[in-house]
C-alpha cells in the first residue's frame, strides 16, 4: 500500500457508528462542502453597531415603490426597523399623558441627591418593570439635564402611581417635583416573554373552572414573544403572536411608530387578537390566521379571516366586498402560514393545509394536505425554489407537491439532544449561495439557541455545529445573509459570509472523518507520511494561513484515542509551504482530521495521500 487517496463521502453521518460510517465524515463545526470536499464556513461581521433592546425573533425586508430598502426587526421588547446599517424604534405605543390627560404629567420627576435614580408620579400610568416609556418636553431637574430626561428608559415600578428610570448624570440636589408642565409621556406596549414556559397557576386556563384560587390541572403554553410581518405595498404589517395587529405607514424620516391596524382610516371589524398576518401578494388580501371571531369577542386558534381587497383594515364581510373567513376542521391551533408560488401552506400542530385564492365568491379555497405530520414551532419552515422544507417534533419533513420524510443522517444527534420545551425557539433560514436550509436549535441543556443542522438542498447532503442566533433572513434585497445573535444577552444584527471571522475574533472549526482500516481492521496499518492537499484561497492576504491536520489511530472501535495500546496522536500544521509530512503511526484502524482556529484563515480540504503499508496482525 503506497501513496493512498484519502477520499470520504460528503456531508456528516451521526445515524450510524463510527466504524460503520466507514469512508465518510463523523463529526465536525463551522464547515461546509464544495464540490463534496469539506470547508470552513464564511464569517461574519456586524451590520450595525447598534446593539439590539430584547431578543429578535423575526427579520424581514421589502423595498418600497421609491426604492427604501427597509427591514423589520422585532424583539420581546421593542420593535425596530433597519434602513443604511441604523436601527430605528418604531414600537407601537399602548398609552400617552401630557399635562392635559388625567392622568397629569405636570412635574412627575423627583430627585434625590447624589443617585441618578430618578423617581416618575403619574397616577395610574398602566406600565410594569421591564416596559418602556419616551418623555418630552421635560426641563432640567436636580441638576440632571434636559436631554437624559427626554429618552427612552425601562422602567421599574415601584406602585401603581410611580415608577423609577436610570439616566447617567448623579443628581446634585433633591427635587420633589419638577420637569415642567409640558411633559409628554409616550409608554410602549408590554415588553412579552423572553421564552415558552408552562403555566399551572390562578387565573390560567377557563374561567369557573375549579374552586376559587385553584391552579389549571393542565399546562398552559405562555409563548415567547414572536412576530409575524410583511408588506402591504409599501407600509408594514406586524403582529406579536396571538395579540393585536399594527400597521406602519412607511416614512422614510422615521418619525412615526407603528400603530393599531384598528386605528387606520377604514377599519372595520379588525380581529382584536390574531396569531399570524399574512398578505395574499397576488390578489392583495390580508390574511389573518388564526384571529378573534367576527364579531364575536373570543379568539379562535384555528379561524382564518381575510379583509377586503386592497382594504387591509376592512375585515367585515359585506356582498359587496371579498372580505370573509374560513375555518380549519382539524388540529387545536395553527401554528404558521407561508407563501409558496400558487398556494399558502397553513401548518397546524397537527395538520398540513393548502389556502389558495380562488377568484369566486368563496373567495379563497381550503384543503387538508397531510394529517399527523408535525411541526418543531412557527419558525421552523422556509421555502426554497417552490418547495417547503421543515422540522418536526422528531424529523425532518418537505413538500412539493406531496409531504414527504426528508431522508437526513443526522437524526439522532439532533432530536436526542434538543430541548424540547423550548421548540418555538427553532428558526429556519436559507442560505442560497451555497444551497443550504439551517436549523438553529437549543440542545437539551440549553434555554437559547446554540446549535445548527443544514440541510444542502442540492448535494443532498447534512452538516451542523454550534451558534447562537435567534433570527436569520437571507434576501436577494441584502447583500448577505443577516442573522441576529450575541454573547452576554448583547445581541447584533450580523452579515454572515463577510469574511473569515466571528466578528473580530477567531472562529474555530473542524471536519473529522470515520474511522478507516485495512480489511475491516485484520491487519494493522503503518502510516509514514501525508502529502497534504488544502487550499487556503479566501485567507486574508495579511495573515500566514495554517490548519492543523491530526492522525487519530486506535486499535478498537470502543478504545479512546490517544490511549493504550495506540497512544500516538499526530498533530502536524500545515500551510501553503507544506509540501509532505513524516510520521510513524501504527493501529487497526484511524480518524483524520482537520482544523483551524486562528484569525484571518481559510480553507478547503482537497484528497490528502497516505504513504503506509500493512504492518502484521499484532
Amino acid at each position: 500500500m503506497t501513496m493512498q487517496k484519502l477520499q470520504f463521502k460528503p456531508g456528516v453521518n451521526r445515524d450510524q457508528s463510527n466504524y460503520t460510517n466507514e469512508g465518510g465524515w463523523y463529526a465536525g463545526d463551522k464547515i461546509r462542502f464544495r464540490s463534496g470536499q469539506p470547508q470552513k464556513l464564511g464569517g461574519w461581521v456586524k451590520g450595525t453597531a447598534q446593539v439590539l433592546i430584547g431578543v429578535c425573533r423575526q427579520l424581514f425586508t421589502w423595498i418600497t415603490s421609491v426604492s427604501e430598502n427597509y427591514m423589520a426587526v422585532g424583539t420581546n421588547k421593542k420593535l425596530y426597523i433597519d434602513a443604511g446599517a441604523n436601527l430605528y424604534d418604531i414600537t407601537p405605543l399602548a398609552a400617552t399623558y401630557t399635562s392635559g390627560t388625567t392622568p397629569s404629567t405636570d412635574n412627575c420627576f423627583s430627585t434625590t441627591l447624589d443617585s441618578n435614580i430618578v423617581t416618575v408620579s403619574i397616577t395610574g400610568f398602566g406600565s410594569f418593570t421591564g416596559d418602556y416609556v419616551t418623555f418630552s418636553g421635560a426641563t432640567a431637574v436636580g441638576g440632571i439635564p434636559a436631554l437624559e430626561l427626554n429618552a427612552n428608559h425601562e422602567i421599574t415600578r415601584l406602585t401603581d402611581d410611580a415608577f423609577t428610570i436610570t439616566v447617567t448624570t448623579i443628581a446634585t440636589s433633591t427635587v420633589a417635583s419638577g420637569g415642567g408642565t409640558l411633559i409628554i409621556a409616550e409608554f410602549e406596549i408590554p415588553i412579552g416573554p423572553l421564552v415558552t414556559t408552562l403555566g399551572y397557576g390562578w387565573g390560567v386556563g377557563i374561567w369557573g373552572r375549579g374552586a376559587w384560587g385553584s391552579g389549571a390541572p393542565t399546562p398552559i403554553s405562555i409563548f415567547q414573544q414572536d412576530w409575524f410581518f410583511d408588506n402591504f405595498d409599501n407600509d408594514l404589517v406586524a403582529n406579536i403572536r396571538n395579540g393585536a395587529p399594527y400597521y406602519w405607514v412607511a416614512d422614510p424620516i422615521f418619525n412615526t411608530r407603528a400603530v393599531l391596524l384598528s386605528s387606520i382610516v377604514g377599519a372595520s371589524d379588525v380581529p382584536d387578537q390574531v396569531g399570524q398576518l399574512l398578505v395574499s401578494q397576488g390578489d392583495k388580501h390580508l390574511l389573518a390566521l388564526g384571529a378573534t371571531a367576527y364579531a364575536g369577542i373570543d379568539f379562535d386558534p384555528l379561524l382564518i379571516r381575510w379583509s377586503n381587497q386592497d382594504e387591509p383594515a376592512n375585515f367585515t364581510p359585506s356582498v359587496t366586498n371579498s372580505a370573509g373567513f374560513i375555518r380549519i376542521s382539524r388540529g387545536d391551533r395553527i401554528i404558521r402560514g407561508i407563501p409558496t408560488r400558487q398556494e399558502i401552506l397553513v401548518f397546524t400542530n397537527a395538520t398540513l393545509n393548502s389556502l389558495q385564492f380562488l377568484g369566486t365568491s368563496d373567495v379563497f379555497g381550503l384543503q387538508e394536505l397531510s394529517d399527523n405530520i408535525s411541526i418543531a414551532g412557527p419558525r421552523a419552515v422556509i421555502t426554497v425554489n417552490n418547495v417547503a422544507y421543515w422540522m418536526g417534533t422528531d424529523k425532518f419533513y418537505s413538500y412539493a407537491g406531496r409531504v414527504d420524510t426528508l431522508p437526513c443522517t443526522l437524526c439522532n444527534h439532533v432530536f436526542q439532544n434538543i430541548n424540547f420545551s423550548q421548540l418555538d425557539q427553532v428558526v429556519c433560514g436559507t442560505n442560497e449561495q451555497w444551497n443550504e436550509v439551517w436549523w438553529m436549535y437549543p440542545t437539551a441543556n440549553s434555554q437559547t439557541n446554540d446549535a445548527y443542522v443544514i440541510y444542502n438542498h442540492f448535494d443532498k447532503i447534512w452538516y451542523y455545529g454550534s451558534i447562537n442566533r435567534t433570527a436569520w433572513l437571507d434576501s436577494p434585497l441584502r447583500p448577505y445573509p443577516q442573522a441576529v445573535g450575541g454573547a452576554n444577552g448583547s445581541q447584533y444584527i450580523y452579515n454572515h459570509e463577510s469574511g473569515t471571522n466571528d466578528d473580530l475574533l477567531p472562529m474555530a472549526s473542524y471536519i473529522q472523518s470515520s474511522d478507516f482500516d485495512i480489511v475491516d481492521g485484520e491487519q494493522f496499518l503503518l502510516i509514514k507520511r501525508i502529502i497534504p492537499d488544502i487550499e487556503f484561497a479566501g485567507s486574508d492576504v495579511e495573515t500566514d494561513p495554517s490548519v492543523l491536520i491530526t492522525m487519530k489511530p486506535r486499535n478498537f472501535p470502543g478504545s479512546v484515542y490517544g490511549r493504550e495500546p495506540a497512544k500516538n496522536v499526530i498533530e502536524t500544521s500545515v500551510d501553503v509551504y507544506t509540501d509532505q509530512i513524516f510520521l510513524r503511526a501504527r493501529a487497526r484502524q484511524m480518524g483524520f482530521k482537520i482544523s483551524s482556529s486562528d484569525l484571518g484563515v481559510q480553507w478547503q480540504l482537497g484528497s490528502p495521500r497516505l504513504d503506509g503499508k500493512p504492518d502484521g496482525k499484532r
